[in-house]
C-alpha cells in the first residue's frame, strides 16, 4: 500500500500530525490515574492506559470523525493507525481503530496484510486491543472480500497469540450470518490444541455468537469434539444454554468419555 510523501496540510484539512496530537491531548486531558491503574491491574499482559471511560473515547471518535469526514480517505485512517498504535496506552490503539472502521465502505484490500503486520509485532499487544480492531473492522473487511476468509483460516497458526485471536474475534459480528457460519465452525476447531487461555476464551466466545442462531448445530458441534474442546471454550461457548443442558454437555464432553460421531454437524 503506497504511502503519500507528507501528511496533508490543505487548508481547512485537518492533518495526521494534528489529528494524532489532538487525540493524545485530548486523552491526557481526561486521564483518571486511579481507573488508569485499575485497568492495568485487570490484564495480565502489561499495558499502559490513561484511565478514560470507553463513553469519553466513543465521543472523541466522534468528534474527530466530523472533523475529518469531507476530507480523509481511508488512506488517512491507516496512517492514523500507524501514529497510534505505536502509543502505549490502550485508549490511544482504541481510537485509531475506531477511526479506522469509520472508513468501512472503501477499505482497500491491502488493509489485511496491514492488520495483520500490526497484530505480529506486538503493537496491538493486548486483547482489548485486538477486539476493538478485529470485531468491527476485520469483519467490515471480510463481508467486503469473502475471498479473505480462507487466507485468514491461517492466521490461526500463527505464532503470534494476537495473531490468533484475531483470526477467531474478526467473525464475531458474521458468527450469526449464514455464509459465514462454516468457516467459523472450521476455524473454531482448528485452535482446539492451542496451549493460550486467550485464544481458548476468544474461541468460547465465536461459538457463543454462532449458537445464537442455531443452538441445535453448535450442540452438535460440541458433542462430535468432545473432550478436545478446551473447558474454557466449552464453558464460554454453552453460557446460554439452559442450565440443565450446560450441565449436560460438561459431562458427556468430559475426558474419557466417548466422543459422539455426529456426522452432519462438522461443518
Amino acid at each position: 500500500m503506497p504511502k503519500r510523501k507528507s501528511p496533508r496540510t490543505t487548508a481547512g484539512t485537518l492533518s495526521l500530525r494534528e489529528a494524532a496530537r489532538s487525540v493524545r491531548d485530548t486523552l491526557a486531558a481526561k486521564a483518571d490515574p486511579v481507573r488508569a491503574r485499575g485497568t492495568e491491574r485487570y490484564f495480565k499482559e502489561a499495558v499502559r492506559s490513561y484511565g478514560v471511560a470507553a463513553p469519553e473515547i466513543h465521543a472523541l471518535v466522534s468528534e474527530l470523525y466530523a472533523r475529518i469526514r469531507a476530507d480523509w480517505t481511508v488512506d488517512d485512517a491507516i496512517e492514523l493507525c500507524d501514529i497510534l498504535f505505536a502509543d502505549p496506552e490502550l485508549e490511544a490503539k482504541a481510537v485509531g481503530a475506531l477511526v479506522l472502521s469509520r472508513f468501512r465502505k472503501t477499505f482497500p484490500p491491502g488493509l489485511f496484510a496491514k492488520v495483520k503486520g500490526w497484530l505480529a509485532s506486538g503493537r496491538l499487544a493486548s486483547w482489548a486491543s485486538v477486539d476493538v480492531l478485529c470485531p468491527e473492522a476485520m469483519g467490515a473487511f471480510l463481508e467486503r472480500y469473502p475471498a479473505y476468509v480462507e487466507r485468514i483460516k491461517g492466521w490461526a497458526f500463527h505464532p503470534s497469540r494476537w495473531v490468533k485471536r484475531a483470526a477467531l474475534v474478526s467473525f464475531i459480528k458474521l458468527a450469526r450470518k449464514a455464509r459465514f457460519v462454516p468457516a467459523v465452525y472450521a476455524i473454531s476447531a482448528s485452535v482446539f490444541d492451542v496451549d493460550d487461555d486467550l485464544v481458548h476464551k476468544a474461541n468460547g466466545w465465536l461459538l457463543r455468537e454462532a449458537g445464537k442462531t442455531d443452538q441445535g448445530r453448535l450442540e452438535r458441534f460440541l458433542l462430535a469434539h468432545g473432550s478436545a474442546i478446551p473447558r474454557t471454550t466449552l464453558r464460554y461457548a454453552i453460557e446460554r444454554f439452559p442450565a440443565a443442558k450446560r450441565k449436560a454437555l460438561l459431562l458427556r464432553t468430559k475426558k474419557n468419555q466417548p466422543t459422539r460421531r455426529v456426522a452432519e454437524e462438522v461443518p
